[in-house]
């Protein structure tokens, strides 16, 4: 009778109230649904890794295929990895200039400046949507921790906020846990009985041995939510910094480079500047970063190798066809001058 209708609880010591209002007032209202809250807890930690996996791949790259298959080389001989390291540069290479900047009016100049310093605007052609998409879902993982405890405390109907610090506090000072107001052990239940006619109330004390699990894992569920609430802060913090400050990103790719001894003159440090800002940018670093995490560094030292050659290639051929421009209209001019002379 006590677990299909609402009891309440009064301490031993206190008189029953008589006041219908006041009972319902003190009703414990969460005991049979615990199993059901807790379920919906998990689903709502599930959330922002669901919205993470249905839209990262609108960035134009498969990012899972990217680490599987830098996992897979990881494993290979030292001529298979180099052909896989290679085939992995390629397409990594085809999907960052596919989505380089193609105009360079004002607008395009305002937003690539916006996406460098609002890290939640999610911009392909600027770089920004994977970094962009990455930062909004650790920012999901930290107002759905503040978020439950909100749902808690109204499916509790108590100050939940606050129930560790009690605990603490309790712990500090020696007082026991048999008769908690929140969890209560012994409650009272009113129900009624018909008699021919006559409905009578009755009052009976009802024995909840559930929550001595309920208090247990309340008290877990409180910290563990204060814990990872820290750990959320402190990845939105990292990752704001690392989307913000430019020079770290710099940094990150050159200390590859210079592993590989990539890196031997001031023009080698000036062109991976440019090789980190305006060719990998955003969320080229992040890929690598992704990479790293997920494979060995072995792996995205070699990656890394792979496309600056293929962006200092690029940056050279561009040099020869600028000269080659310059060249040629100087020739013309020259001709133009000599005709001008024969006239």
């Amino acid at each position: 009778m006590c677990w299909i209708s609402n009891t309440y609880y009064v301490p031993m010591g206190d008189t029953i109230p008589v006041d219908l209002k006041t009972r319902q007032d003190k009703e414990l209202t969460y005991y049979q649904w615990v199993p059901l809250i807790l379920l919906f807890q998990a689903l709502l930690f599930k959330l922002p890794n669901l919205i993470w996996k249905m839209f990262h791949s609108a960035a134009g790259i498969s990012l899972d295929r990217v680490i599987d298959f830098a996992q897979e080389t990881q494993c290979s001989s030292p001529e298979d990895r180099a052909d896989a390291i290679g085939n992995l540069s390629n397409y990594i290479d085809k999907w960052l200039w596919t989505y380089q900047e193609y105009k360079h009016n004002k607008f395009v100049k305002f937003r690539a400046t916006a996406s460098k310093y609002f890290c939640l605007m999610c911009n392909k052609r600027g770089g920004t949507f994977l970094t962009g998409l990455f930062i909004c879902v650790k920012f999901m993982y930290l107002i759905n921790i503040i978020g439950q405890f909100f749902i808690l405390n109204a499916f509790m109907g108590s100050d939940y906020n606050f129930y560790g610090f009690e605990v603490i506090s309790a712990i500090a000072n020696g007082e026991d846990f048999r008769e908690s107001a929140r969890f209560p052990r012994v409650t009272l239940c009113d129900f009624r009985i018909r008699q021919l006619n006559n409905l009578q109330t009755w009052t009976v004390q009802c024995v909840l041995p559930i929550n001595l699990f309920n208090e247990k894992i309340f008290i877990f569920v409180w910290f563990w939510l204060v814990f990872v609430a820290f750990l959320a802060s402190y990845s939105v913090i990292k990752w704001i910094a690392f989307h913000i400050m430019h020079n770290n990103k710099v940094h990150y790719i050159k200390k590859y480079l210079k592993s590989q001894n990539q890196i031997h003159t001031s023009f080698d440090k000036k062109l991976c500047v440019q090789f980190a800002r305006h060719y990998l940018r955003n969320d080229g670093i992040f890929l690598m970063y992704m990479i790293s995490k997920n494979s060995t560094s072995i792996v995205v030292t070699d990656l890394i190798a792979e496309l600056w050659k293929k962006f200092k290639e690029r940056h050279q051929q561009a040099n020869n066809i600028d000269e080659n421009d310059h060249l040629g209209n100087h020739r013309d001019d020259s001709t133009l001058k000599m005709g001008e002379k024969v006239d």
